[in-house]
């Protein structure tokens, strides 16, 4: 399937108005909320933040998921020190009005981190995140040392049996996983489920260990509240960091859903491919964390 192919071989001109649409019956692995309207919901043709505030409305609103007084923990992508126009980080605008519609939500304070790749204070300036949470009333919190991370044990693991996971998600209320979609050397895709490496210490345990089985096996612990995928510039080749503007599909689209893999299952066809040969994505389907067919979901696609 073509990545606009997504929108239009089932949609028709209908999609033009943000017309609804049920692709087969509900049979997901791990179900959505019964509260919820649709499983997932795709969105194609503006700017972030316009994008976040239709789906986030589709799905009923944000007090959906965030209820006053709570602590909102939101994972980005900042693991480079890349301006924003090379989209190897997620959209700064995306991740402001995410913090905004926790805050109208009710929530009592928005933290915001990642354990980053290059220098962590670089990371969050120059990706124009830092400046956009704290501009939204959030705070960003630093993750490059060990004493901010805590040991868990993961029950049913493969591989990943234990790791040391950031503090702020274990104390989080509410976790909000937003990343962005692009091309990876090791892992063929980054996305959710491969954003999350960002909240664990040793990194480099994944890498030795069957990265594609790591990546699947922490989802037995902690399953993000809501996974919001940034598909606006989505890097085709190069990635996880990226050349030039030159490795980007200016795709100006939105994936937002409950279940990790149906989100990755669906954004990973924007890249032309088939969330079967991406291995985490295939891994965690079988391990019955999430669903990988996205025809059996119940998706609302709305063209901006």
């Amino acid at each position: 399937m073509k990545r606009r192919d997504f929108f239009k071989k089932s949609i028709g001109a209908s999609v033009l108005a943000g017309a609804t649409f049920s692709l087969g019956s509900l049979e997901p692995l791990m179900a959505a909320p019964p509260a919820l309207p649709y499983d997932l919901v795709a969105l194609l043709g503006g700017p972030p933040d316009l994008l976040f505030d239709k789906g986030i409305a589709a799905l009923g609103g944000m007090k959906k998921f965030v209820k006053k007084g709570q602590r909102v923990v939101i994972k980005p992508n900042i693991g480079w020190d890349k301006a924003p126009e090379f989209a190897a980080n997620t959209n700064p605008h995306l991740v402001k009005r995410i913090v905004q519609h926790c805050f109208q939500a009710g929530a009592k304070e928005v933290l915001v981190f990642d354990h980053t790749c290059h220098e962590w204070t670089k990371c969050y300036r120059n990706s124009g995140i830092e400046e956009a949470v704290q501009s939204a009333g959030g705070k960003m919190i630093p993750a490059h040392t060990e004493s901010y991370y805590r040991n868990v044990t993961i029950k049913g693991a493969k591989r990943l049996t234990e790791t040391k996971v950031h503090e702020a998600m274990l104390n989080a209320d509410v976790f909000i996983n937003v990343p962005i979609l692009k091309h990876h050397s090791s892992s063929k895709a980054s996305i959710g489920m491969k954003n999350l490496m960002g909240v664990v210490w040793d990194r480099g345990y994944y890498h030795k260990n069957d990265l594609n089985q790591c990546i699947a096996d922490f989802m037995l612990f902690k399953r993000p509240t809501l996974t919001v995928v940034d598909a606006y510039n989505a890097m085709v080749k190069n990635g996880p960091v990226g050349v030039s503007t030159s490795d980007l599909v200016n795709l100006k689209a939105l994936i937002i859903g409950v279940d990790p893999v149906a989100t990755d299952a669906a954004a990973i066809k924007f890249l032309d491919k088939s969330p079967h040969d991406i291995g985490h994505i295939r891994i965690a389907a079988e391990m019955g964390i999430g669903q990988i067919d996205i025809d059996k979901l119940r998706i609302k696609r709305i063209k901006v």
